[in-house]
């Protein structure tokens, strides 16, 4: 796959062992996730702190794989973050919030009070690819791909996939492995950065 490590960012669900995320982790070595909270725990500040503990962890270049409000999640976190061991992630059908969410999810003003809105909308740190599904009943289209120019992420069509979950019909999404293989390209430039040397003298010892 690549020379960095895979941490999966989950949205607002509990454990589902038929999402892509659960079955993408389960196949790659050393692959993190972090710990999913569920849609009782609406908490933006607890998913970060999660997000941040594990990146810290980590031995290495890191990809991020996101899904849905962990998208969201993933870009509040960003907004901070400094650091170099981020190389780049994957960011697939993340929620506009413009519209409410089905019953079973937390109230657009409950995200409001819990910091999730607004969405930031400034360029991220690492490079970035932001899966975009033509008919996500959580994400309109338009307003997904308005987030991937603020956030200068390239845009990648999924089709007709819907919320791109097991609710849509979907387990296995085998067109992330090779995303997260280009995003993961950088690995080796992070790996030579931490060792070069800093100055001429350096250099020639």
């Amino acid at each position: 796959m690549s020379a960095a490590t895979v941490v999966v960012v989950p949205g607002l669900r509990g454990h589902v062992e038929d999402h892509w995320q659960t079955r993408l982790a389960a196949s790659l070595p050393g692959a993190r996730t972090v710990p999913p909270l569920g849609r009782s725990e609406p908490s933006l500040r607890a998913r970060i702190r999660l997000l941040e503990w594990i990146v810290a962890d980590v031995d290495g270049p890191v990809v991020l794989v996101a899904h849905s409000a962990g998208v969201l999640a993933t870009v509040h976190w960003a907004a901070s973050y400094t650091g170099a061991k981020v190389v780049g992630a994957l960011l697939a059908t993340p929620p506009a919030f413009a519209t409410p969410l089905p019953p079973e999810y937390p109230s657009v003003s409950q995200l409001r009070d819990h910091g999730w809105l607004p969405i930031p909308r400034r360029p991220l740190p690492f490079p970035s690819i932001l899966a975009v599904s033509t008919d996500d009943p959580l994400g309109n289209p338009v307003r997904v791909r308005a987030l991937a120019s603020a956030w200068g992420s390239r845009i990648h069509s999924l089709g007709a996939v819907g919320h791109l979950n097991p609710a849509s019909g979907f387990g296995d999404w085998p067109g992330a492995t090779s995303l997260i293989a280009e995003l993961g390209e950088g690995a080796e430039q992070v790996r030579w950065d931490a060792f070069r040397p800093t100055s001429p003298q350096l250099a020639s010892v």
